[in-house]
């Protein structure tokens, strides 16, 4: 066991080192303020897209039935109100972890039918891959997957006020 004085001594002392860790605090209060950033503005893209499909379900129901989606009609009505309503939910901060990660899946799942090759040149063509419309959405929905919804959330709220 390490006492409290042999912990001090651990830790770098100096300018540099005192400055970086300054910064370090500095950035992680950022964090929050960021997720919020992500979740209202990719929410708010999320809820539009899936409104304007709900509006035209037809069109999206054709378009999913010429990538040969099964069963295009129920296809075009889960996407679309997982979109609206996700979007909504990321907009407020509920459920957000389950909701990046059923949003992700939306957009791997629009990579794979609607451009594979952009999917598969992940490595060998990046621009091809980042070129794609579903990139930034899936990129928004990992990162509220992956860090949550940060403290000005509905999520941060219920965890405070009980013991989960």
């Amino acid at each position: 066991m390490t006492t409290a004085a042999e912990s001090e001594k651990e830790k770098p002392s100096g300018l540099i080192p005192s400055l970086y860790r300054r910064f370090q605090h500095g950035t992680a209060a950022l964090e929050s303020p960021f997720l919020l950033l992500v979740r209202v503005y990719w929410g708010w893209q999320f809820a539009q897209t899936g409104w304007g499909k709900l509006h035209h379900l037809s069109h999206v129901t054709q378009f999913f039935s010429s990538l040969g989606i099964p069963l295009p009609g129920f296809s075009a009505v889960f996407v679309s109100g997982l979109e609206f309503v996700g979007g909504i939910l990321l907009i407020a901060g509920f459920a957000t972890r389950f909701v990046g990660l059923l949003l992700a899946v939306d957009m791997l799942v629009a990579y794979i039918t609607s451009d594979l090759a952009a999917l598969a040149a992940i490595l060998s063509d990046p621009d091809k891959f980042y070129s794609d419309a579903a990139y930034t959405f899936l990129i928004a929905s990992l990162i509220v997957l992956v860090f949550g919804a940060g403290r000005y959330s509905v999520d941060y709220l219920i965890w405070r006020r009980c013991d989960c």
